[in-house]
């Protein structure tokens, strides 16, 4: 069976690295047993769904047995008005992660280039390589994209290069300004990828969205998530914004029905909950402050952050951090799996989250 697979399979699966996802609740209390857990590991909101979302989705339970709709009218319209993309520069998604992937089966062939940063999310290394691509990665620099050097990386093959603005893990953005002074070097033959999952967090007034540049016409595509600020991360909805003619492109690879009705149910009325975003937004800004104030005093480095999360350098093995934090009911994500083998990244919780990450924290590091 092993030569089977060896001599027919895609050589390209067997470059893969495995993505590994925060660690489940379920699964620290079957293995630690333990009853009280807290995940501060994978960017979840800790208010938990859109009210008008979960509100929605309970009305239409009875709709189980029809298909969904496989245009997703309903969300591209409210999108629509949320963004001023036409309809035709619309695609929804199964969670930003499909998105990924359907744009590297639309626009990559063996030996293109893909140009992304290191540290960054993972999933743009996973497209890429499952479709033969070169990754040509460039490091950060003080945590933040490396815009210049990143230019200077593009050739002939180069296809895509991903922005991931605010970035994950680090929380860093890229300014308005360096976007604007990059995009005006970009030679046309380039799709950059601007991934926002976390703009609805972000406080930092320099910022900009890529959206004015889908706006112009560029290749360019803006991807963004319900998983995040509306508290929809079990429903997987994702949406791409760019032009008419790139979408169309995608829309060919792209499975029916990709989206399924719940999901798309939920995401439309969770657009129209401003109130729960208003709340989450402030939730994060009180829990940032806090958690800034507690690292200072603990005399440890992080990043100031744009996003829902803190990277933040404990000085100590960060599996060993992560296996103490564990065993106390709190779930942390390591920072070796982006090469910073010290460094973790916390999710901003509820303050009752952060007091109680901080507490055993502290005593994680006192040894």
């Amino acid at each position: 069976m092993s030569n089977f697979i060896n001599d027919t399979a895609r050589p390209e699966i067997f470059n893969l690295k495995t993505y590994v996802p925060g660690k489940p609740i379920e699964e620290v209390k079957r293995e630690l047993g333990l009853d009280d857990i807290i995940k501060m590991a994978s960017n979840e909101n800790p208010l938990g769904g859109a009210p008008k979302a979960i509100k929605a989705i309970s009305e239409n339970l009875d709709k189980l047995h029809i298909y969904p709709d496989s245009n997703c009218y309903n969300l591209k319209s409210k999108l629509v008005l949320a963004t001023g993309i036409s309809e035709p520069g619309i695609l929804v998604g199964n969670g930003s992660d499909e998105l990924f992937r359907l744009i590297s089966e639309t626009f990559l062939n063996k030996g293109d280039e893909v140009i992304f940063a290191q540290p960054t999310f993972a999933e743009y290394e996973f497209a890429a390589t499952i479709m033969g691509a070169k990754c040509v990665v460039v490091p950060v620099i003080d945590f933040k994209h490396d815009l210049k050097a990143m230019l200077a990386a593009i050739n002939e093959k180069t296809k895509l290069l991903y922005i991931c603005n605010p970035n994950n893990p680090t929380g860093s953005i890229v300014s308005g300004e360096e976007i604007k002074d990059f995009m005006d070097q970009i030679p046309d033959h380039v799709l950059v990828i601007f991934d926002e999952a976390y703009y609805e967090y972000v406080e930092n007034a320099s910022y900009q969205s890529g959206l004015s540049y889908v706006l112009e016409g560029r290749n360019a595509i803006v991807l963004r998530t319900f998983s995040k600020i509306y508290g929809l991360a079990a429903l997987r909805v994702g949406y791409a914004l760019t032009t008419p003619e790139i979408a169309s492109a995608i829309q060919r690879v792209t499975e029916p029905f990709n989206v399924n009705m719940m999901a798309q149910i939920g995401a439309t009325a969770a657009i129209d909950d401003k109130e729960h975003v208003a709340k989450s937004q402030k939730l994060n800004a009180q829990g940032k402050k806090y958690l800034y104030s507690e690292f200072t005093k603990m005399g440890l480095q992080y990043i100031e952050t744009d996003a829902n999360f803190i990277f933040v350098d404990t000085g100590r093995d960060c599996r060993e951090v992560f296996n103490q934090l564990l065993r106390q009911g709190v779930i942390i994500r390591t920072g070796d799996i982006f090469g910073y083998p010290t460094f973790i990244r916390v999710t901003i919780g509820t303050m009752e989250d952060n007091q109680r990450f901080i507490t055993s924290l502290k005593h994680v590091l006192k040894g």
